[in-house]
């Protein structure tokens, strides 16, 4: 039985407590005081004798209340611990200031590779990670020391330390590890990550880009969106992240054109430790590693240098590759997503992309349609941005006049929803009436630069130059002909034309 006395503070109140107890003879296994309590665990205390004893506690000078309890405060705050620690999904030692493990949660030990987390108890760091410099290191500093790639049975962790202290004076500290995919879930937690009804209208040519992307989402296979600048084709990325089964895992991005060959290398594949000058104790992990049993976006996928294209080709074919500098292969599930604003296909006949790493990202494909080719979605956007312009600007929400609509519906916007988008901006910004009008926004100089002034009665989605026109005709044929010849051979053999150059024109408008 267990057992809690409450009493009025005095010297000698436990020690004769612990008197009476002892001269009934019973076994005292665990006392814990923690002021005005005595808890007492006594194994061999029955309900009958407790009664004898009780009355016999309440005689003490000083004592308040005795009662009975079903658990020690020590042992339930063992217990509460030991459920905090086993839900930590992410490894934590507790070290000395010697660096031995005083404590490891389950996470710890299956990382270790030991049959439970009382095994990890009395290890030294040095052996657990195979690392001497590293537990001088962290003993050396107190444990005050930045984070710092470690490998734990071959596998990479990013280590970070916190110290412990008692009255200042380093007691050891708190090791937890992240394994890069949970770098990658922490990443992703901090992005905004879009889903299909982020994609505003309905327009016809948007209603069918929604119902391929939503089967294309599903499919666990490389996808290649295809899109001028400005048509969204992250978002569209992450909606088919969103509405496919890896949508629990991370999301990550890089944006090919914006950073140099080597820096890209590194981000996306990581670096090991003394890779170059400069790199970051341990390595570092890639988004492929981050990102692991989630999707990797890869924006602008046309400016990859060659020799990244043939690396990212191996990685594509196996799931492995090796860190820069590196020797060891890693293996990832990761999905590729990729993008581009270029005409991949024209790149591969020019020898500019390799033909291999095209057929390989391009296995499910999307085009994104242009926004002067979706009708009344102009104005849908326009209202969307006017109404997040003025929460951001924390102003009351102005109108579009019926000359500001008829300006946004006939201008080409080769910009897309981003040049709209900062249009719609700039005008809310700089107006404080309550009327947007078509003079707000700007767009008269580029009516201006029109071939003729009756440009402006032409239909909006009117090709703006002869190449666009070609394609917007070549599109249309091809749409109205591939229901009625369902093959590529078929429809090549009614339009008289080679099966090679049909193939290539339905992949490259979205047909095929």
């Amino acid at each position: 039985m267990r057992i809690d006395v409450e009493f009025e503070d005095r010297v000698g109140i436990a020690q004769e407590v612990l008197a009476l107890l002892a001269g009934r003879r019973f076994n005292v296994t665990a006392v814990e005081v923690t002021p005005p309590h005595i808890f007492v665990d006594a194994p061999a205390l029955t309900a009958d004798s407790w009664r004898d004893l009780c009355a016999a506690l309440l005689g003490l000078q000083g004592v308040i209340a005795a009662r009975s309890v079903d658990i020690l405060p020590g042992a339930r705050q063992r217990l509460h611990l030991d459920a905090l620690m086993a839900a930590m999904a992410d490894p934590v030692l507790l070290v000395d200031d010697q660096g031995q493990v005083l404590v490891g949660n389950k996470a710890a030990a299956l990382a270790a590779g030991v049959v439970t987390d009382k095994a990890l108890a009395g290890q030294s760091l040095a052996r657990l990670f195979g690392d001497a410099v590293l537990q001088r290191e962290l003993v050396d500093s107190g444990f005050v020391s930045p984070a710092r790639e470690v490998l734990l049975r071959g596998r990479p962790f990013q280590l970070d330390s916190s110290p412990v202290s008692d009255d200042g004076r380093a007691a050891g500290g708190v090791l937890t590890l992240y394994a890069p995919v949970r770098l990658g879930e922490r990443m992703h937690g901090l992005q905004q990550v879009g889903s299909f009804d982020g994609l505003i209208g309905d327009s016809p040519p948007l209603r069918d880009l929604k119902a391929r992307a939503l089967r294309v989402a599903g499919v666990d296979a490389p996808l290649l969106i295809l899109g001028e600048t400005g048509t969204g084709k992250e978002l569209v990325a992450q909606a088919c992240h969103q509405a496919s089964s890896r949508r629990a895992a991370p999301f990550l991005a890089l944006n090919c054109a914006a950073v140099p060959e080597n820096l890209a290398e590194s981000e996306l594949f990581g670096y090991a430790h003394g890779a170059f000058s400069g790199a970051q104790r341990g390595g570092k992990p890639g988004l492929l590693e981050m990102a692991d049993k989630g999707t990797v976006f890869l924006d602008e996928i046309g400016e990859m240098s060659p020799y990244l294209q043939a690396k990212l080709l191996r990685f594509l074919n196996d799931g492995t590759f090796r860190r820069v500098g590196g020797d060891r292969e890693l293996k990832v599930d990761v999905r590729i997503i990729s993008a581009t604003h270029r005409d991949l296909a024209q790149m591969v006949d020019s020898r500019a992309f390799r033909e291999d790493l095209y057929y390989r990202l391009n296995v499910l494909h999307l085009t994104l349609p242009p926004l002067r080719a979706r009708g009344d979605d102009i104005l849908a956007l326009a209202r969307h941005f006017v109404a997040r312009a003025s929460a951001q600007g924390r102003r009351a929400q102005p109108q579009l006049t019926e000359a500001a609509c008829r300006a946004l519906r006939a201008h080409a916007w080769p910009g897309n929803v981003r040049q709209l988008e900062n249009v719609i901006f700039r005008a809310v910004t700089m107006s404080d009436r309550p009327l947007l009008d078509a003079a707000d926004f700007g767009l008269e100089q580029a009516g201006a630069e029109a071939s003729s002034p009756g440009e402006a009665l032409l239909p909006p989605d009117l090709p703006e130059d002869w190449d666009g026109a070609v394609a917007a005709l070549e599109r249309a044929l091809l749409a109205r002909l591939y229901p009625l010849y369902p093959s590529s051979r078929k429809l090549a053999a009614r339009l008289k034309t080679s099966h090679s150059r049909i193939a290539t024109k339905l992949r490259r408008y979205g047909l095929g």
